[in-house]
């Protein structure tokens, strides 16, 4: 039996929904989806959709956990497999590996959501041959995943690319609702902030409201950035705010190629076609980001 055929589980934690799954590859054989309450009704629920598919398809090699962050992922440290310092209410230190490794026994890989939909797509979808690779979700928050040479990316702790800061024009007076930093990625162009400039939810602006060039001007800084720090072959942009967007993404090539000014050489924007991308795998890519999380187990 090759290592994809293996069947595992995973686990997709966010922050308004999580997701249980029973999976062989990219099969998904099981799939259940709960509201994200508090820790210990989450992760029981969670824990108890995986128990009943255990008694129907048999025992998983292992169990892969994507979760929202901050979390712990330094095995040398107290906190590893905790959510740390988050802004969700109730799920800082929380102890989401432990309570798995204690309810099952399994081998545990325990990543970021947008690491383990990086790697989805690197080894499925349409990082597939990239050595360098970053996905990027807006929506609820902002968060960015990095898979190089094969291998989500950690260090001190994990890649954080909502919450550095992008140049702004002059005349932005929005101040960002980031607790943390204001105006920092997140701060301005995730829904909460879309909300907050706009007065509009932000699944109902429409696509001709001005702020959607504001938007696709900070993400295209930010996207040079990357281009200029991390030198991707790809970057796969998605989550809520990007659904059926896909002017707003042209638009964000544009502005990309008018922020690296031309370098690297051979970067324009027929280039960055190839480069800024929607995830191949669309709304799979957290589900299975989990599912390819286990697989390193």
């Amino acid at each position: 039996m090759s290592g994809t055929d293996r069947l595992v589980a995973g686990i997709e934690l966010g922050g308004t929904k999580g997701i249980a799954l029973i999976a062989r590859g990219t099969e998904i054989l099981e799939m259940a989806r709960v509201r994200t309450t508090v820790p210990r009704e989450t992760l029981a629920v969670l824990g108890d959709a995986i128990a009943g598919w255990r008694a129907r398809h048999g025992e998983p090699a292992a169990l892969g956990i994507a979760s929202f962050g901050p979390v712990g992922l330094d095995r040398s440290r107290d906190d590893y497999g905790y959510i740390t310092l988050t802004p969700k209410p109730g799920w800082s230190n929380a102890d989401v590996v432990g309570y798995f490794a204690r309810r099952f026994g399994l081998p545990i890989v325990f990543d970021t959501d947008v690491n383990g939909a990086a790697l989805a797509e690197y080894r499925w979808g349409a990082a597939r041959g990239c050595d360098v690779a970053i996905y990027i979700t807006v929506g609820t928050g902002v968060g960015g995943g990095l898979v190089v040479g094969g291998d989500p990316v950690h260090g001190l702790i994990h890649p954080e690319i909502g919450h550095f800061r992008v140049r702004r024009p002059a005349r932005s007076s929005f101040a960002g609702v980031c607790p943390f930093h204001g105006d920092c990625v997140e701060g301005l162009i995730s829904g909460p902030a879309l909300a907050a400039r706009t007065g509009i939810p932000g699944d109902r602006i429409p696509g001709d409201h001005p702020v959607w060039g504001e938007v696709a001007s900070e993400l295209g800084e930010a996207m040079a950035t990357l281009m200029a720090v991390v030198s991707p072959q790809r970057i796969m942009i998605g989550g809520g705010v990007f659904q059926n967007r896909t002017d707003l993404l042209a638009t964000v090539r544009r502005r990309t190629a008018t922020a690296l000014g031309g370098y690297p050489a051979g970067v324009d924007e027929a280039r960055l076609d190839a480069i800024i991308v929607p995830p191949a795998l669309g709304d799979r890519a957290g589900p299975l980001g989990a599912v390819a999380l286990a697989y390193r187990a």
